[in-house]
């Protein structure tokens, strides 16, 4: 029985790892194509994605550490630097929005931002939902906490790829920051709740 149960943990921390190296693989090669599509679009949004990209692979990052060790203490300074992350993206996403609006900045069509944004968008929920699986299958704070960042990444590439196509198709230039503040008060609660213990 121990053997088993032994067994299937490994399996299950294996996976915990193939989720987060494919995390932070795709999100090294984003930064290289958002860094590409921002500075031919001049666009505010892609390049804070490729910030948010930065954040989720120090969120990456910290688990792989914290998986590969154990210990309560481990976990709460683990989770404290997730939280951290959300924060820093909360106020990102706060500043930029607001300055994007105050400014009346329009980007230009971008093709290589929207492909990119929406395959990511799929592609980070369907991480995200592994993660939050397999950590509760561990019983495991930091990787189901960081599934909330994986989320979250998933939902700010949806909210790029939606201002990306609204402005290519309407000239809603304004769309993108308006919903980089639902972003915003997501990251905001979420950081709170993991300072605050709630995970």
């Amino acid at each position: 029985m121990d053997t088993s149960h032994e067994l299937a943990r490994s399996s299950l921390l294996r996976r915990g790892f193939a989720l987060e190296y494919a995390t932070l693989g795709w999100n090294v090669v984003g930064i290289v194509v958002l860094a590409v599509a921002a500075l031919a679009a001049r666009s505010v949004a892609l390049a804070g994605f490729g910030l948010d990209s930065l954040i989720e692979i120090g969120a990456s990052t910290v688990v792989v550490w914290e998986l590969s060790g154990t210990g309560e203490d481990r976990q709460r300074r683990a989770l404290r630097l997730i939280g951290g992350g959300f924060a820093l993206l909360a106020v990102y996403l706060a500043v930029q929005s607001t300055v994007v609006l105050a400014v009346g900045f329009h980007p230009h069509h971008s093709a290589l931002g929207i492909v990119w944004t929406a395959v990511t968008t799929a592609v980070m929920f369907v991480l995200a939902v592994g993660k939050s699986r397999t950590g509760a299958a561990l019983d495991n704070p930091v990787l189901k906490t960081e599934g909330k960042v994986t989320f979250v990444d998933g939902v700010l590439a949806a909210a790029v790829l939606l201002g990306l196509v609204l402005n290519s198709l309407f000239g809603f230039w304004w769309a993108d920051p308006l919903v980089g503040y639902v972003v915003t008060y997501y990251a905001v609660r979420e950081a709170r709740e993991i300072f605050r213990g709630g995970h």
